[in-house]
C-alpha cells in the first residue's frame, strides 16, 4: 500500500507577533487548478495578506503564490459568519489569516479577528517567548 504524504500548513506567523488573535474561524476559498497545485506544493506566502469585506463577501487580499501576487481571492462563509465579522470590523478589529490547510479535496483558511498590539505588548511577547525557550534548556 502506497503511503500519500499529506501536504503540510502555511502558516503566517508574523500575525501572532503582530495582533491578540481570538475568535478563529475556518473558511473555504474559490481557487483555480493552478493556485491550488502552488499551495499544496507550498509555493504560498501569507506574510502581508489581509482579509476585507465587499458586498458582505469576504476576500482575501495579497496572498503570494509561486512568484506572482495573486488578485482578489474570494473567501466562502456563511452569511451568519460574514455579519459576526463585519461587526467586530466595526468595532475596530482587523481580520487576520492565519493558516492555510490544504485538505484531502480542499484548501481551507483559518482567519482570527484581531486587535493590533502596541511595542510593549510586542516586546512583552518577545520576553515572554524568550523565558519559556530557556524554561524548556533547562
Amino acid at each position: 500500500m502506497k503511503q500519500v504524504k499529506k501536504p503540510a500548513a502555511v502558516v503566517n506567523r508574523r500575525a501572532h507577533y503582530d495582533y491578540n488573535l481570538s475568535d478563529k474561524l475556518e473558511v473555504g476559498m474559490v481557487l483555480t487548478g493552478a493556485q491550488v497545485r502552488l499551495i499544496r506544493d507550498r509555493h504560498a506566502q501569507l506574510k502581508g495578506t489581509y482579509v476585507t469585506i465587499r458586498n458582505h463577501e469576504l476576500w482575501l487580499l495579497g496572498l503570494t503564490l509561486g512568484t506572482d501576487t495573486a488578485e482578489s481571492i474570494k473567501l466562502l462563509a456563511t452569511k451568519k459568519q460574514i455579519a459576526a465579522l463585519e461587526r467586530k470590523k466595526v468595532e475596530g478589529s482587523t481580520i487576520v489569516p492565519v493558516e492555510l490547510k490544504p485538505f484531502a479535496r480542499h484548501i481551507k483558511l483559518i482567519i482570527a479577528v484581531g486587535e493590533g498590539k502596541k511595542k510593549y505588548d510586542k516586546r512583552q511577547t518577545i520576553k515572554a517567548r524568550d523565558l519559556d525557550r530557556e524554561r524548556r534548556n533547562f
